[in-house]
């Protein structure tokens, strides 16, 4: 028989708003908790607007950000703006252990969903907040995106090249670095409340989540008055380093050179073993002097050999390197399957999809994959009846006026 999962028995009151929040609840559910989304099709999330679509053709189910956030989860469609949907959400959190809100700051206020008017419901509930700056201070309530959390934080501006202007990273960076910085506090939180029986108020801010992947930077800053800037693919600390284009369409490995050993390594390994010993490249700060020629000298070696074979290749000389992976390389990689990094699960309307497990194992209870996401207000008469407790003739009614919404009050999908 299987083990209990380590967060099962945990409810989750789900109120979030895009990424962050989501992600930090579905950790939980892929442990065994139960979470519950709660939304709307009149203003349905931003994500779940987002592209691409199955088939090309836009839908409020038919993206994969969504139901990729909500794995393991329910979700349950409601309007909030209605007293009779108010009484619904107050129901739920009294249901709840934890409660999740991603708005910015005073949102939640209008509706009396507010920590100090939750805790009021639910005394010893654990309710967590995630914002871009947080919820106090000139910031707080300043909204967006991850794509200006990154930015505010500092990435873009030391991203790109220097004769250029800053370029986005790929996606919104703080959505996928910052969740982490709120699920161990609430884990946390969990363990006080069962020690002490009382709840807990988690204020998260995403934009100061991102600070310590910029550590060197800011330190650098500190000790030497240096502001980082645009440097390509080049590093203060190696030589060369960078993405060098190998045999085939559009592929390339990473090779990253710290050291004199590592120096005299490569040169062996591209069959250039009178570089090694070169005095003009016998130090760092020679071959940092010449950093375009090495580079040269790197891509004439590099295009005769697949990226598979010159990462091999380099690897075995003791010199740090990786391809530079596509989509399709990720899924089939070989380390990913044997690990179960991507399960396959069929979504209700997208169809098989696949989503990704947690990098970590824990080895007395793994985490199971075993729902898609849900589409929005899938999981209505289940948690309306089973666990709220609601008759047919009440879900009927809520149903007729509007409290429980439809994919018919969803306005339209355009394409973007």
């Amino acid at each position: 028989m299987p083990r209990r999962q380590v967060f099962e028995g945990i409810k989750i009151a789900q109120f979030c708003w895009g990424a962050v929040g989501t992600q930090v609840a579905r950790e939980l559910a892929l442990h065994g908790a139960t979470m519950i989304r709660v939304e709307s099709h009149r203003t349905p999330d931003a994500i779940r607007l987002a592209s691409p679509f199955k088939d090309g053709k836009p839908g409020v189910n038919r993206g994969p950000l969504s139901t990729t956030f909500q794995t393991n989860g329910l979700n349950m469609s409601l309007d909030l703006s209605k007293p009779a949907g108010l009484e619904v959400a107050h129901k739920l959190i009294r249901w709840a252990d934890i409660m999740a809100e991603s708005f910015t700051p005073g949102t939640l206020v209008k509706f009396g969903l507010d920590y100090e008017s939750v805790r009021k419901i639910k005394p010893d509930i654990i309710y967590y907040s995630t914002c871009q700056h947080g919820r106090y201070g000139p910031y707080a309530k300043i909204g967006g995106l991850g794509v200006q959390g990154a930015a505010g934080a500092g990435f873009y501006y030391i991203t790109g090249w220097p004769d250029r202007d800053p370029a986005l990273l790929l996606g919104a960076y703080t959505d996928f670095v910052s969740p982490w910085f709120l699920v161990v506090p609430l884990i946390a939180a969990l363990l006080h409340r069962r020690r002490t029986g009382e709840g807990m108020h988690l204020d998260h801010s995403q934009y100061e989540a991102a600070i310590p992947f910029l550590a060197p930077a800011i330190l650098d800053y500190t000790v030497n008055g240096r502001i980082a800037g645009r440097t390509g693919n080049r590093h203060p600390a190696a030589v060369p380093h960078n993405a060098y284009q190998c045999m085939g369409n559009d592929r390339w490995v990473a090779i990253a050179v710290r050291t004199d050993e590592e120096w005299q390594a490569l040169c062996h390994a591209i069959g250039r073993p009178e570089l090694a010993h070169d005095p003009r490249y016998a130090t760092f700060l020679a071959r940092r002097e010449r950093e375009e020629e090495i580079d040269k000298v790197v891509t004439e070696w590099a295009r005769h050999y697949t990226a598979e074979e010159a990462m091999l290749i380099m690897q075995a000389a003791g010199v740090p390197a990786g391809v530079a992976s596509t989509c399709q390389d990720l899924l089939e990689d070989p380390q990913f399957q044997h690990r179960q990094r991507f399960v396959v699960l069929n979504h209700k309307e997208i169809g098989p999809m696949v989503y990704r497990s947690p990098a970590y194992r824990l080895s007395k209870t793994p985490a199971r994959l075993v729902k898609a996401g849900p589409c929005l207000g899938e999981d209505n008469e289940y948690i309306y009846k089973g666990i709220l407790g609601y008759s047919d003739d009440e879900v009927t009614e809520m149903l007729a006026d509007g409290v429980i919404t439809t994919e018919y009050d969803a306005p339209a999908v355009k394409r973007g």
